[in-house]
């Protein structure tokens, strides 16, 4: 599998729609072997989505070939399938770099390439940005379409179904659902089977195209002939395939067809496109395919880390063997999950106590209000999710459960900076959220000590929501860091010296390393120390715990943190400590993300966002 441009014939040949239009299908398949080639070569080195991509080889391929790219506007929702939309349209000699700092971000970016025309990362969002794409041109009197690659998955997205709410007839508007996992249109018997053969034929559109044409051009019959015969065929399938989801709200259905097959795929696809006019393609891919080990295990492959990454006792495993002892013992013990069963850790949980575990769905808004309506019933609900979608949560988390002073507790996984996925991913706002919500708590453990205590601290209010906040990976191991507090609200280290610290670095989070490696270069000051939060709240007593670990002498406060800086930690604790009369003669800084988090080539996140240890000791030095 050598990613060699050489070794390909038309890998890297191919860097636009116009030219895989010019491959006959024979050439086209050959492509699809050299794509999967080089799915497998570069995702195994460097991590990512495999088995999603594989899937979706011969599907992108037949979109690139029928459709007029970039004036037609493709968006695959996620976008974590979309590497080989990157492969075919120039990206090719790049894709080295993919998931790298400065590199291919493994997602549809806008500032990657004018083919990608609108940036995801987070599910459900495709319909609805392809619906603003099509009514646009709509207004325009334009002839482009709008293309939007759903899959199956995505349709527990509550947002999918209030964009299919708005589509309507006079829009240039496709919609390719990807079926690869469940299925949504059952088949019954050979003979339903026999028609959706039947259904993807040459033939059989060549002659429905012609028969619409000629019927609907008959004055004053014509058209109301053609609503007829529809309603009349509608009826039929039913009978075959069951109600029609997506016909019953009056969207033209074509499928289902096997989306890797590459003929028939593109006919469906040209039978879209020719249609003129709002309609949904049905497709069944299979995810992993032309790679054993990703088929057979789909779940395993959909994203992977690079080769030779050393295994670890993750945060997510230890929350969720953690989850399964608490629940022997506690019968009002709840998981839920927003699909992400596998990556928050409840695998286990969801097999031992399946009647309390929840599986929502892509639905981060119903878990969070579903739990606000389980702990009122007196359940003990907990919540895990990742960073970066708990962002859809904040309505649910202020109106549902704040406002009603439920004890729901959120496990928050992955926060902090996603450094191979980039800025859809990062986990650097969660913190400003909830600091912004009044009567929350919310705890910042850096090892599995730190989150068994937050967990059980957690456990034990009856009147706030708690929220439990901790970075992807293993747990970061400290050295000469005392656990201040009996619930470990904060930790100190200090530099062999008794008494207060004169400067001190205020830090919660893994980040808390790059504190200690700015402090062991620093050779100013003996009287300097890192004060870990493991907790945070807005309170005089909390403040007081800080303030009693510093002096004051004249020295510097800093706030490192790897989150965003309005309304993060570093500016709520500032606004409190600089009325403090005792801190007059300190002086104060805030070093947070002011950004999105896009990476620089070759350069270390932290470095980017200027949150690195070399930042903190020009500050320490300055």
């Amino acid at each position: 599998m050598n990613n060699n441009n050489e070794s390909y014939k038309f890998l890297g040949r191919v860097n636009s729609p116009d030219e895989i239009k010019k491959l006959s299908h024979k050439e086209t398949l050959e492509l699809c072997s050299e794509l999967r080639n080089e799915l497998i070569s570069t995702v195994r080195k460097n991590g990512g989505h495999l088995a999603s991509n594989l899937g979706v080889v011969e599907l992108t391929c037949a979109i690139h070939r029928v459709f007029n790219l970039p004036s037609d506007k493709l968006i695959f929702d996620v976008g974590h399938q979309s590497y080989v939309h990157k492969l075919l349209t120039g990206r090719y000699k790049d894709f080295k770099t993919l998931r790298t700092p400065g590199g291919l971000l493994g997602f549809e970016c806008r500032r990657e390439s004018d083919y990608d025309a609108f940036g995801v990362g987070h599910a459900g969002t495709s319909l609805s940005a392809a619906i603003g794409f099509a009514e646009a041109e709509r207004i325009r009197g334009g002839s482009s379409y709008s293309i939007a690659v759903v899959g199956d998955g995505a349709y527990t997205c509550g947002m999918i179904h209030e964009a299919l709410n708005n589509c309507h007839e006079g829009l240039r508007l496709i919609i390719i659902l990807n079926e690869n996992e469940m299925s949504i249109s059952k088949n019954i018997g050979g003979f339903a089977n026999y028609i959706a053969r039947v259904r993807s034929s040459k033939k059989y559109y060549s002659l429905k195209k012609s028969i619409r044409s000629v019927i609907s051009k008959v004055p004053l019959i014509g058209k109301p002939f053609v609503n007829f015969i529809r309603k009349q065929k509608k009826s039929f399938k039913n009978m075959l395939f069951q109600s029609n989801f997506f016909e019953d709200m009056g969207i033209y259905y074509l499928g289902p067809c096997d989306g890797n097959d590459l003929v028939r795929t593109e006919r469906l696809l040209r039978e879209a496109r020719d249609f003129g006019g709002c309609c949904i393609v049905h497709v069944k891919t299979t995810k992993g395919l032309g790679y054993t080990p990703a088929e057979e295990n789909p779940g395993y492959y959909h994203g992977i880390s690079p080769e030779g990454t050393p295994k670890s006792h993750s945060f997510s495993h230890h929350f969720g063997k953690f989850m399964c002892e608490r629940a022997e013992n506690d019968k009002k013990l709840c998981a839920i999950t927003a699909a992400m069963s596998y990556g928050t850790g409840l695998d286990e949980f969801s097999k031992k106590f399946p009647d309390r575990f929840f599986d929502v769905g892509i639905a981060e808004e119903h878990a969070a209000t579903f739990a606000s309506g389980l702990c009122a019933a007196g359940m003990k609900p907990v919540f895990a999710v990742y960073s970066t979608f708990l962002q859809r949560s904040y309505d649910c988390m202020v109106h549902d459960i704040a406002l009603q002073s439920l004890p729901v507790v959120f496990c928050i996984d992955r926060a902090g900076l996603a450094m191979a996925d980039g800025p859809t991913h990062h986990g650097i706002f969660d913190v400003s959220m909830i600091l912004s919500i009044p009567g929350t708590k919310l705890y910042m453990p850096i090892d599995f000590e730190g989150f068994d205590l937050a967990f059980e601290s957690a456990m034990s209010e009856s009147l706030r929501p708690s929220f439990i906040r901790y970075k992807s990976g293993d747990e970061t191991r400290l050295t000469g860091f005392d656990r201040l507090g009996k619930k470990g609200d904060l930790r100190f280290v200090k530099k062999n010296f008794e008494g207060c610290a004169d400067t001190v670095v205020i830090t919660y989070g893994k980040i808390t390393n790059e504190a200690v490696k700015a402090l062991n270069k620093y050779k100013g000051n003996e009287k300097t120390g890192i004060i870990l939060l493991e907790t945070v709240e807005k309170s005089a007593a909390f403040i007081d715990s800080i303030v009693s670990n510093i002096s004051e002498n004249q020295g510097k406060i800093i706030f490192l943190e790897e989150g965003i800086r309005g309304g993060g930690v570093g500016m709520t604790l500032y606004s409190l400590m600089a009325q403090r009369p005792e801190l007059r003669s300190k002086d104060l800084r805030i070093l947070a993300i002011d950004s999105f988090g896009h990476s620089n080539k070759n350069e270390h996140l932290f470095k980017t966002c200027k949150i690195s240890w070399s930042d903190v000791l020009d500050v320490l030095e300055s």
